[in-house]
């Protein structure tokens, strides 16, 4: 396996901070890599039901309270089954600390954390992919810095975190350059980090989303901050699972159940832009309305492919590059996806948001 790109730190250390103390727990030497061979055995492939038991429940991941407002806006009606606990949790490492608790049992995330999940010899599978064709993420520089693009990046200190969706769009980005990993600094943090390490000076860029970006200009542009655009897209948002829920067969029928109202939400917000920008951007993140219409200008039009063929290549790709840098091992990421739950959020939204 090729050295840790990371200069100065011990890769067991690395890893172990950016996965969490279970991480830790589950070992990330032969232990880990020996469950993550066995990734995908057992998993069920009986056919779903078509009907959610009665008494049946899910703890649902819902950061910053997005999934209850959109259906709530979007006025879905009545999930049919109970949620016992919507849990305000975004993060890739977060999240699969918290599957491993059992505090969670369905999240949304970017393609990397099952990569992640797989990496540490946990098994969970995709259940649903929307497809996004425009960049989610920006790259940040520290207040009086003057990089002005990827370019400058080399011999800088960049903030990286290889469970998120971040640490994928920079490690492409890199290689789009033309930049190798020993021509930079990768700093490991997780994504709730980069700001503040932002503002110390800690790191010279971090990557932001882009409803991140206007809050931390509005603030630091004065003093030298500014942002770097990036055509580098991170294809995934997906739903994703513990096998050993999708193994209870009334948990995967209510999981089943779960995505057209996940995937009609994404497309309620979407088409109503106006009433989020002020529901949502404007009363919850504290954004001004030109602030939150900003965001809104940029997202993703949302697509519910019928055939997750795409996703997996992207997926393999992902792998592979995170092999390459020696921060997985290289595997086979077909163990990954679910396929008998593929076609159900296409199926739930009108034509033009298959894709």
């Amino acid at each position: 396996m090729p050295s840790s790109p990371v200069s100065g730190v011990d890769r067991r250390l690395f890893l172990t901070s950016l996965l969490g103390a279970a991480a830790g727990v589950a070992g990330l030497s032969g232990c880990a890599q020996d469950s993550a061979a066995a990734a995908g055995k057992g998993a069920s492939t009986a056919p779903l039901a078509d009907k959610v038991p009665a008494g049946t429940s899910l703890k649902i991941a819902s950061y910053q309270n997005v999934q209850q407002l959109q259906f709530k806006l979007a006025e879905l009606g009545e999930l049919p089954f109970k949620v016992s606990s919507w849990v305000n949790t975004g993060a890739g490492p977060d999240v699969i600390n918290a599957f491993r608790a059992k505090s969670l049992e369905v999240a949304n995330n970017a393609g990397i954390p099952p990569i992640q999940a797989h990496y540490q010899g946990f098994d969970a599978k995709i259940v649903a992919i929307n497809v996004t064709r425009k960049p989610n993420y920006l790259f940040a520089t520290k207040p009086g810095s003057d990089i002005r693009s990827v370019a400058g990046f080399k011999g800088k200190k960049l903030a990286f975190s290889q469970g998120q969706a971040q640490g994928v769009v920079l490690l492409r980005a890199l290689k789009k350059a033309g930049l190798k990993y020993d021509d930079v600094k990768l700093v490991p943090l997780t994504s709730n980090q980069f700001l503040t390490a932002l503002q110390s000076g800690q790191v010279d860029v971090a990557p932001l989303a882009n409803s991140q970006a206007p809050g931390y200009l509005q603030q630091y542009k004065s003093k030298g901050a500014r942002t770097i655009p990036t055509d580098v897209v991170d294809l995934l948002n997906l739903l994703w699972a513990p096998t050993s829920v999708l193994n209870d067969s009334a948990k995967a029928a209510a999981v089943a159940a779960y995505i057209p109202y996940w995937a009609k939400g994404q497309v309620w917000t979407y088409e109503n832009p106006d009433v989020w920008n002020e529901e949502f951007y404007v009363k919850t993140q504290n954004l001004s309305l030109a602030q939150a219409r900003g965001i809104t200008a940029l997202a993703n039009k949302p697509l519910f492919p019928p055939s997750w063929d795409e996703a997996v290549k992207w997926e393999q790709e992902t792998a592979d590059l995170l092999a390459e840098g020696g921060f997985v091992k290289k595997f086979d990421v077909s163990s990954l996806f679910d396929h008998r739950f593929e076609d159900i959020a296409a199926e739930s939204v009108a034509a033009e948001y298959r894709r």
